[in-house]
């Protein structure tokens, strides 16, 4: 597959230089400013059309157990800033090749309470995909690449409601339902990528029991 970054991703690069910290979802960030880390957002084009890889966590983690996320974890030293911390975590979690992926852009650092991690978004261009799955069961339970209409389609969206008083969109996709600080970043990256369409917020939905117990145990509040 070319390198050459595709028609449908030109509005996303375009929009995503001039996104600010005020246009994503913040918690308030402590004086010490948390644990460096990032995530990747890999865009992809598969069989369905453009695509994006999320991947469920483990249940038996300690942070944000069972829940869908963007490939991504803590920065280690010889990193390559919050891109290469990006690259190694997708490479370690579900296997994904760092040459086949360009880096667009690094979006502003984000508060995860929970954690305490600073996380900066990393979105890539996933050029030449490889071959992605769990690469170790202990951290990662399922990995998929879910197709941009799906995530868009009105049916698939919602808002989720934590005990906490958290409210924030969601998608229920692949025998997934993304809540929280992951559907956040998603809901924006749709949009600035202009392929959000019209959906019912105010269909709002109580989390099922599941998902509401890991998030108590792992101290998850979105």
């Amino acid at each position: 597959m070319s390198s050459q970054l595709p028609a449908w991703l030109e509005p996303l690069r375009s929009a995503v230089g001039s996104v600010g910290a005020e246009q994503l979802p913040r918690v308030p960030q402590p004086a010490d400013g948390g644990r460096d880390s990032a995530v990747l957002i890999l865009l992809g084009e598969g069989e369905n059309g453009p695509d994006v890889l999320l991947m469920q966590r483990s249940a038996a983690l300690r942070n944000h157990a069972g829940q869908p996320a963007f490939p991504g974890g803590a920065a280690d030293p010889g990193d390559d800033g919050p891109a290469g911390t990006a690259l190694r975590e997708a490479a370690e979690e579900v296997g994904v090749r760092a040459e086949g992926v360009t880096v667009l852009a690094e979006l502003p650092a984000l508060y995860l309470s929970p954690s305490g991690y600073l996380v900066t978004p990393v979105i890539g261009w996933w050029h030449t995909p490889s071959e992605v799955g769990v690469v170790d069961p202990a951290e990662v339970a399922s990995v998929a690449r879910v197709p941009i209409i799906e995530l868009v389609d009105p049916a698939n969206r919602f808002r989720s409601r934590h005990p906490s008083g958290y409210v924030g969109p969601s998608f229920a996709v692949r025998d997934m339902l993304v809540w929280g600080f992951t559907a956040g970043l998603l809901d924006r990256v749709l949009t600035l990528g202009g392929w959000t369409r019209p959906w019912d917020t105010t269909d709002v939905r109580e989390l099922p029991a599941d998902v509401l117990a890991l998030s108590m145990r792992s101290g998850t509040r979105g």
